[in-house]
């Protein structure tokens, strides 16, 4: 590289020390009097391009709704399952199907694994673990009667609830469960986890929402969320915020720091399900209508964006923005629906940690990686930073005090103990103290070893004096 080139690229690093730090664009109406919330898809699909319109989709698929969904972390994969057992896995952007199939029984949820080549589904009785092309794996028998599921990545754990009250965590890189306990609370509504310290959230018809780790039997923390029921529960990606909703109509917004109540406020309808945006744009869905919020820390007067499905029986059963992409899809009970939502999705992906375009050679590499870097289950607690709070100096400090006593030694072998008590050098005395200690130790250490053999040759001489009793009194029976 020439020297122009050099004084370039330093020049560009001074100028430019950080990137990516524009902002995303959003919906702004034309006029003055006009709201963003009455912009329609097919408005947003005839002013966008043909690659971004072809993201604003519906599945029409009645009688076997409603209908989970989830989308893969690279935001590529969409998995969908119906009640009534259709299951279907397919690359929603070039729209390939990967696999469709019917279970033949009720399907309660579905969750992408490790990688997009598995996935789990909560049947009827146990749960199933699939690959891509629809062959099933595994059935898991230890996880009986499952109706939510959630996967922590970093860790291979599947954690399941079931009907009976049981909160499992399943490590599926082995096969071992790892934590299996009964909640001792009523049926759980809603099961999410915290993306920062993958500690799960829990939401009860009591109104609470408890906190979970795998190595507690008991929940970290209960907090009384609202006075009915909690619906659904939802955390942003920093780990920062909660979100929850109840019967009563009621949206509150949580610190998760110091468990404060934010900010609160209604919604028309009942809000049956919630989630968050990578840019922590917050959608609501209750009956056949989707509202979406932004700036929702703040005092709300009006939703960011509004769509209603074309069918009122389509009730919303599912909600989930697609990473990396303007795209919410929701489930409901006559399909699937996928629309855009500007400014949702973070443009910005890191490669090595979820890659949209990942070959099938990038795929087997970053799957032996992320086995080779799972964090232990026993490191899951309430504070992630605790790792990096602890005093890691103490193999130094006995590394220091163990030299200290070698340069000890030393000058003792030289002078003698009585003349460095009387110049009073701490390091010194202290280490002689010490030595004198260990030497008192050995000796009642040899003492007892010594008892031990003596007693051992004590009693292998009276075994000795016995045995030859017995002998001579049998050489004078036999001369008799």
């Amino acid at each position: 590289m020439s020297a122009r080139k050099l004084k370039k690229v330093s020049f560009g690093k001074k100028e430019i020390p950080y990137f990516c730090v524009e902002d995303g664009g959003y919906l702004e109406p034309d006029d003055t009097n006009e709201q963003t919330y009455q912009i329609t898809q097919k408005e947003i699909v005839k002013s966008v391009d043909i690659t971004s319109a072809a993201k604003h989709f519906d599945l029409h698929l009645p009688h076997l709704g409603p209908y989970k969904l989830d989308y893969f972390r690279n935001g590529r994969q969409l998995l969908i399952g119906g009640r009534n057992g259709h299951v279907a896995a397919f690359d929603w952007i070039s729209k390939n199907l990967c696999c469709e199939f019917n279970v033949r029984e009720s399907v309660h949820a579905i969750k992408w694994l490790h990688m997009p080549t598995m996935f789990a589904v909560a049947q009827a009785d146990w749960t199933h673990v699939y690959d891509e092309k629809g062959i099933e794996i595994h059935c898991l028998k230890r996880l009986y009667r499952v109706y939510e599921l959630d996967f922590l990545p970093y860790h291979f754990l599947l954690v399941a609830a079931s009907d009976n009250g049981f909160l499992s965590w399943l490590d599926i890189s082995t096969g071992n469960l790892v934590a299996n306990f009964r909640m001792k609370v009523p049926r759980l509504t809603c099961l999410t986890h915290n993306p920062n310290n993958a500690i799960t959230f829990t939401g009860h018809p009591n109104g609470t929402v408890r906190l979970w780790s795998p190595n507690n039997n008991e929940p970290l923390v209960r907090l009384l969320c609202h006075p009915s029921a909690v619906l659904d529960v939802a955390v942003d990606n920093r780990g920062l915020f909660m979100v929850t909703t109840g019967s009563d109509r009621s949206v509150r917004i949580w610190d998760i720091r110091n468990y404060q109540c934010m900010n609160t406020f209604r919604v028309p309808s009942t809000p049956s399900r919630i989630t968050l945006s990578q840019k922590n744009l917050l959608a609501i869905g209750s009956g056949n209508e989707v509202s979406i919020f932004n700036r929702y820390s703040d005092k709300i007067d009006k939703p960011y964006m509004r769509h209603r499905m074309e069918l009122r029986t389509s009730v919303i059963s599912s909600l989930q923005f697609c990473p990396f992409e303007d795209v919410l899809g929701v489930g409901h009970q006559d399909g699937f629906t996928s629309i855009l939502v500007p400014g949702s999705g973070e443009a910005n992906f890191d490669a090595l940690e979820a890659n949209p375009y990942m070959t099938k050679s990038q795929r087997r590499e970053m799957e032996v990686k992320s086995l080779l870097e799972k964090i232990n289950y026993e490191l899951i607690t309430l504070d992630a930073d605790f790792l990096a709070k602890r005093c890691d100096n103490a193999p130094i400090q006995r590394s220091k005090v163990k030299t200290k006593r070698k340069k000890s030694n030393k000058y003792r072998s030289i002078t003698k103990t009585a003349d460095v008590l009387e110049e009073e050098n701490p390091i010194v005395a202290e280490s002689d103290a010490i030595h004198q200690t260990e030497k008192q130790q050995i000796r009642r250490k040899r003492g007892k070893k010594n008892l031990a053999t003596k007693l051992r040759s004590k009693a292998a001489r009276k075994e000795k004096r016995r045995r030859s009793r017995v002998q001579e009194k049998l050489l004078n029976q036999k001369k008799s």
